[in-house]
């Protein structure tokens, strides 16, 4: 298992592909403890590398938006939000 600190290097896609894989690892219940700890820590690392890659393109769009004067940015809220 990888160094969960070898996340800073990877793109979305590449973090999102790997944790797909490390939750079908997870839940098929086949790890011993210790892989099982380090496959979830790994994840949890590659979470947060999501995240934080998702957080810096809503960053730049929001700046883009703003220098473009274009459209005025708001919250997102999915239709159950909404309707609910």
């Amino acid at each position: 298992m990888s160094d969960p600190a070898e996340t800073s290097a990877l793109a979305f896609e590449g973090a999102l592909d790997e944790l797909e894989v490390l939750v079908e690892r997870l839940e098929t219940g086949e790890l011993a403890l210790e892989q099982a700890l380090a496959t979830f820590e790994r994840g949890v690392a590659l979470s947060r590398r999501c995240a934080e890659l998702l957080d810096c393109a809503e960053q730049r769009i929001d700046e883009l938006v703003r220098a473009s004067g274009g459209a005025a940015v708001r919250p997102f809220a999915p239709d159950s939000a909404r309707e609910g």
